[in-house]
């Protein structure tokens, strides 16, 4: 399609869409990734007090490996959940996709809120708390694919990139919402309380904010694009379409941004504390900073996506993580000062949100209408789990084997390398049509 011809499809496409129609699906969307990601936040953070609830009490490093252990749970499960929910969007549509998704993520959380203790029904108590995580496990394979194509496909043709990035912007903003309800409740309640009843209380907000979620999405519309592929046969040139192909490059490409965002934003607290000097709760603000700058970027580069494509985005963010990982580590490992490491923080999120701001709409656009959900979920929580599920573990044993915290520039720099790549043999699809 020629860029004329595109402009014209394009702003039919906005005219014929009312704004009121739009604005509900942006919220319909996004209310399940804030609470998705506030959950994760907060299990995150309540790790240390959680394994004294639901382990057998002694060894605390024990409790707290076996709590970090069925976090883990959740990305095992996300692939799983991902392929099942992503064939069930496909056949059935993404509204009803993300309603089920909506309600497994609200029902999982409240039920870690009201599990009774390990001291109270013994062994039953972790095996519960693990049916909760693998419940969460795999309506976050759901959720991601499923908001994205959503967003997406109710975007207008020329802003779908800056529909995509408000995935990543509401994503942001459940991990500010998890980190600030856990931080005011432990200033308020004090540790002792937290400890001993006031840790179900983050988990019991995000219980409640499921009757407000499935309202939203009960009234969204379902995307018109699914509505047209199911009254239309599949393109024709679809035929010469390889399902293989794009679930290996969706698997490849978004690696970095994967390492970069639960470096960054889940292993980079203890980190900064260890290696750079910082006090738990400047750690804290450094990674909530660093966290709001990732958000913004990626609104930018959402926006710049659509007039200059995905693509380049994407590969200068990955060039910038390349040539700058190390000087950029090695400043925040010398510096004495907080602001030094919260700008050092910053500019690596802000590298991420350049790549992860463009990143849904490509993925989107990379699979047909009818065989979008169930490629895109597949293939992004498979990297998603092993890229970012095992990235603080990665870090950790990279410093431990090699002597020195500068060796986790390596890794990012590895994964800059492996989205670089896979970039380069993918080809642009901002100014084409969804399928």
């Amino acid at each position: 399609m020629t860029a004329e011809a595109y402009d014209v499809v394009a702003r039919g496409q906005f005219q014929s869409t009312s704004l009121f129609a739009r604005v509900k699906a942006i919220a319909g969307a996004g209310i399940g990734n804030v609470l998705e990601w506030y959950d994760f936040t907060v299990y995150a953070y309540l790790a240390s007090v959680l394994g004294t609830k639901f382990f057998v009490a002694g060894d605390e490093n024990t409790a707290l490996l076996a709590t970090f252990a069925v976090f883990g749970v959740g990305f095992v499960a996300r692939p799983l959940g991902g392929l099942l929910i992503g064939l069930f969007g496909d056949k059935y549509g993404r509204k009803p996709a993300l309603l089920l998704t909506f309600l497994m993520i609200a029902c999982s959380t409240g039920l870690i809120g009201v599990l009774p203790t390990y001291a109270s029904i013994g062994i039953a108590a972790p095996i519960l708390l693990v049916v909760a995580r693998l419940m969460q496990g795999l309506s976050a394979g759901g959720e991601w694919g499923g908001a994205a194509s959503f967003l997406v496909e109710w975007a207008p043709a020329h802003r779908r990139g800056l529909y995509g990035s408000l995935h990543p912007c509401a994503i942001t903003l459940g991990l500010l919402l998890g980190s600030g309800v856990t931080g005011v409740l432990t200033t308020t309640l004090g540790s002792a309380v937290m400890a001993d009843w006031g840790w179900r209380i983050p988990f019991l907000i995000g219980a409640l904010i499921g009757p407000l979620g499935f309202y939203v999405r009960r009234n969204v519309d379902e995307t018109p694009i699914f509505k047209r592929a199911q009254q239309e046969p599949e393109a024709a040139e679809m035929e010469n379409f390889s399902m293989s192909r794009a679930m290996l490059l969706a698997f490849a490409f978004p690696a970095v941004q994967s390492v970069v965002t639960y470096v960054f934003v889940s292993y980079f607290p203890t980190f900064a504390q260890k290696y750079a000097g910082l006090s738990p709760s400047a750690a804290l603000w450094s990674t909530a900073i660093a966290t709001l700058v990732m958000g913004l970027s990626c609104l930018a580069s959402g926006w710049i996506s659509d007039k200059t494509g995905r693509r380049l985005n994407m590969i200068a963010a990955c060039g910038l993580l390349i040539f700058l990982s190390y000087p950029l580590l090695s400043v925040a490992l010398a510096a004495t000062s907080i602001w030094t490491v919260i700008l050092t923080q910053s500019v690596f999120t802000a590298f991420c949100g350049l790549f992860l701001g463009s990143m849904p709409a490509a993925l989107v656009e990379m699979f047909p209408t009818k065989r979008r959900l169930t490629g895109l979920t597949t293939a992004y929580n498979l990297q998603s789990m092993m890229f970012g599920g095992f990235a603080p573990f990665i870090a950790s044993w990279l410093i431990t084997r090699t002597g020195t915290p500068i060796s986790l520039s390596y890794f990012i720099i590895f994964s800059a390398v492996v989205s670089g790549l896979a970039l380069l043999l993918m080809a642009e699809t901002a100014k084409e049509q969804l399928a």
